[in-house]
């Protein structure tokens, strides 16, 4: 038996980790997020439900956007900064979490820390929250960026993105590595692989 447990999303030093990343000086001076900012955007995504939100990254990119998260620390700055974001404790019992009315459902660098069947079972378990044309939006990191967090699992490309959404009932309609060709992601730690799924 290893004497290092495998590192957890679930903690503080998570948080504190997504903290560190975000602020570092030259993220802010060239507005690094711009690119990802427009590329959520331009979907055009509706009332989204964000599972996996963390302290808020994404939910900064949306019009109309709820999180969830299991991190009660990464919450607490979440709502800090202005976002609507619940437990997934608090989830369930929670004014937004109203049947059938959101647009669209993302995970964004969820899947690659938990194993398929937890994966799956995330996703179905918000599913009754979506409208019946709902779309379905699933961000995973590439090789570079999926190497540099302890906490992943397993590594998914879009083609295991694709086949998460069939299960899921949804038919894949886009996929792209954003924000460089696919080559990129063995170099460039912030390339992600993106796919857009229907009902």
């Amino acid at each position: 038996m290893s004497d290092n447990p495998t590192p957890s999303t679930a903690g503080g030093d998570y948080t504190e980790r997504l903290r560190t990343l975000e602020s570092a000086r030259w993220k802010q001076a060239l507005d690094v997020q711009r690119p990802y900012r427009w590329n959520m955007r331009r979907l055009a995504l509706g009332r989204t439900l964000e599972v996996g939100c963390g302290i808020g990254r994404v939910l900064s990119f949306l019009d109309d956007g709820v999180g969830v998260d299991h991190n009660t620390e990464s919450i607490a700055v979440a709502r800090e900064r202005g976002y609507t974001a619940w437990t997934t404790d608090e989830w369930p019992t929670c004014p937004d979490a109203v049947p059938a009315s959101f647009d669209s459902l993302v995970l964004a660098h969820v899947l690659e820390h938990v194993d398929e069947p937890t994966g799956d079972a995330i996703i179905n378990e918000y599913l009754p929250f979506m409208k019946p044309a709902a779309r379905l939006v699933l961000i995973c990191p590439q090789e570079r960026g999926y190497d540099s967090d302890a906490t992943h699992v397993r590594f998914l490309d879009l083609a295991d993105l694709n086949a998460t959404a069939r299960r899921a009932g949804f038919t894949p309609t886009r996929t792209s590595s954003f924000p460089f060709p696919r080559a990129a992601g063995r170099a460039f730690i912030y390339n992600e692989s993106v796919m857009v799924a229907a009902r």
